[in-house]
């Protein structure tokens, strides 16, 4: 399933305003008819065309256990040095498809539709020169350019993308196919990219979108592969969101600006970008009812039988202590999560390069307060029949009224 966005949607409007939508009015490539390297480009071109970039949802910058060739967080499509595409030919109507020519030849690239035991229609396959194809899925093969296993979200109280009971947790076995999707991208101006799917009903038969929708992928298109969700930005679209260096530099003015614990009076910094997967001794955590910013204590606890005062953290996803409970803020009284503050990593999940002023809510993710509004506001495929708004660095479910809070720091007292 897809969710279409437009341009708009990721810049200028409030919110990321995205439609649900489905695949598509024509039949699709078929899959694993080959394809190159995403890293080849064009040697006639002084610069790579790039038609887009595909970020999986969920990872804040790199998979857990790191970037690895095919399988990455994020990855860019650039034009070909030689077009791979490939478009519908011939299509043929027969009654007896197992003994058909066109199935029998290895050569030739056909699917078939089958309509009842009778009647079955086969679409033949060829070369297009004029698009780029790269396919999507949870194959290792050499004809998958984009590796996707299924994304974990850290959830809250059992009911996150990690929850169980089969309330959205992740199964043993994936739930992404093995070929999920492909990308066919037009080589010349204005390189429009559509993306090619089908799904199957309760009787295993094969279906595609209504007529009136349309396969074209925009700036904010969404695209749920039942297990992951990945976003769809254009290089219009991408230069409006802040750089890794830019990311760096809205750290160290963060930093500069030496905020302190209001309670302890020490001096608080976000650890550096490569260092996201650790607490830091001077990591600046927040109270998520009220915002106020402090440093780490272990008092303040409201729920006794909460569990102990250690705190049970896992790196990377910045999510809430295991074990705390709630806690109330010295500053205000108010009753709430404590959680660490991490950065949010991926730039390309920022729907401006604005000032990190708000976090999500649970999991402490801070961004500019465009991308919190515009997130929190889109309900995220959860499974195969629910949606919910959550963290897009993260895969947390938000929760609050809001799903975000703005974030007061406390200036030097000197």
């Amino acid at each position: 399933m897809v969710l279409e966005g437009s341009s708009e949607a990721l810049c200028p409007p409030p919110s990321l305003e995205l439609r649900p939508s489905c695949n598509k009015n024509q039949p699709s490539p078929p899959l694993g008819s080959g394809s190159q390297s995403h890293d080849a480009l064009c040697p006639e071109d002084k610069e790579p065309i790039k038609y887009g970039e595909l970020i999986v949802l969920g990872h804040n910058g790199s998979l857990a256990s790191g970037d690895k060739g095919r399988r990455r967080s994020r990855l860019a499509l650039y034009k070909r040095p030689k077009a791979n595409g490939v478009k519908p030919d011939v299509i043929h109507n027969v009654s007896t498809p197992l003994v058909s020519k066109a199935l029998s030849n290895k050569s030739q690239h056909s699917i078939s539709y089958t309509l009842s035991r009778s009647h079955s229609v086969i679409v033949e396959y060829t070369h297009d020169p004029n698009t780029d194809m790269f396919q999507i899925g949870r194959s290792t093969e050499s004809m998958i350019d984009f590796v996707v296993t299924d994304t974990a979200g850290s959830g809250t109280g059992g009911q996150g993308q990690g929850g169980a009971n089969g309330e959205g947790g992740q199964s043993a076995q994936s739930t992404i196919s093995r070929y999920a999707c492909r990308i066919m991208c037009e080589r010349s101006a204005p390189y429009t990219a559509r993306i090619y799917a089908a799904g199957f009903d309760s009787s295993k038969n094969i279906f595609l979108g209504v007529e009136n929708e349309s396969n074209m992928l925009q700036d904010g298109s969404l695209i749920d592969l039942c297990g992951a969700t990945l976003l769809w930005r254009t290089p219009s679209g991408l230069r409006h969101t802040p750089t890794l260096k830019q990311l760096e530099s809205l750290r160290q003015e963060l930093n500069a600006a030496r905020p302190q614990c209001p309670v302890g009076f020490n001096t608080l910094a976000f650890p550096s970008l490569a260092q996201r997967a650790t607490i830091d001794k001077k990591q600046p955590w927040v109270y998520m009812n009220c915002g106020h910013v402090h440093g780490y204590h272990n008092w303040g606890f409201r729920k006794e039988k909460a569990g102990s005062s250690a705190v049970a953290l896992t790196g990377g996803g910045g999510t809430a202590p295991a074990t705390t409970g709630e806690r109330e803020c010295p500053m205000c009284r108010g009753i709430g999560p404590y959680v660490p503050l991490w950065l949010g990593c991926e730039g390309g999940l920022y729907l401006d390069a604005g000032p990190p002023t708000h976090a999500f809510c649970p999991c402490g993710h801070v961004c500019s307060e465009k991308t919190v509004q515009g997130w929190s506001q889109i309900p995220l495929p959860h499974g195969t029949h629910a949606f919910h708004a959550a963290c897009p660095f993260c895969g947390t479910w938000l929760t609050g009224e809001q799903g975000h809070i703005k974030l007061i720091f406390q200036g030097p007292v000197d």
